[in-house]
């Protein structure tokens, strides 16, 4: 059910509500399938597809969810989820490094946090790109031009990212349901663009 449609007879809760409710259950999906680690980016890949679907009145449930997933699932995503994984622990120990006084430790914390601030944005905006079902490659590179030219989507990626931490910070349980809210700016992010819509759409067709 689309957030555009009105409620039906006999409907206890309105489409939002029911959106709202696809939306957690894809992000409890999206939680599990990411528990290996290295499945993160097809699992957010998925979850994005799904709920993009919402648009031409395809349902966002945790079926169609699995459905996608099962019909996705390549070597290159394992590939991906190794990178990133790799990437993410190389900015860890680098952090690491920083922290334990070395020399020009500041100037260097500050630019790894810039680097790995712009390779979280790329890598979460070629998640919700359409390309990211069949071609990881295409969709970072759209990605990465995108995170430069559209610099209030790559700012509001990195709220949405701050808001779902924080969320899963204060009330640890959350943790399994931000994902799906998390997917679902994402999408947001990436469709309110004319050109990312048209495509998308002509995709989907």
């Amino acid at each position: 059910m689309s957030a555009g449609q009105t409620r039906e007879a006999g409907e206890i809760f309105g489409p939002r509500m029911t959106l709202f409710a696809d939306v957690l259950s894809v992000g409890v999906c999206t939680t599990l399938v990411s528990l290996p680690v290295v499945t993160l980016p097809a699992a957010l890949s998925t979850a994005c597809a799904v709920l993009r679907g919402t648009r031409e009145d395809r349902p966002a449930t945790a079926g169609r969810y699995v459905a996608e997933l099962r019909r996705r699932l390549r070597a290159g995503d394992l590939v991906a989820g190794v990178l990133s994984t790799a990437g993410l622990l190389l900015v860890l120990a680098d952090l690491a490094l920083a922290g334990a006084g070395l020399p020009g430790a500041p100037l260097f914390a500050a630019v790894a946090a810039c680097i790995a601030a712009y390779a979280a944005v790329v890598g979460l905006r070629a998640c919700a790109r359409p390309e990211s079902l069949t071609d990881w490659r295409a969709a970072v590179r759209a990605a990465a031009r995108d995170a430069v030219r559209d610099v209030e989507g790559s700012g509001l990626v990195l709220l949405a990212v701050a808001a779902a931490a924080l969320c899963a910070w204060m009330l640890l349980p959350l943790a399994f349901l931000v994902p799906g809210p998390l997917a679902m700016a994402l999408t947001a992010i990436d469709v309110r663009l004319p050109s990312h819509s048209d495509t998308a759409r002509k995709k989907a067709a």
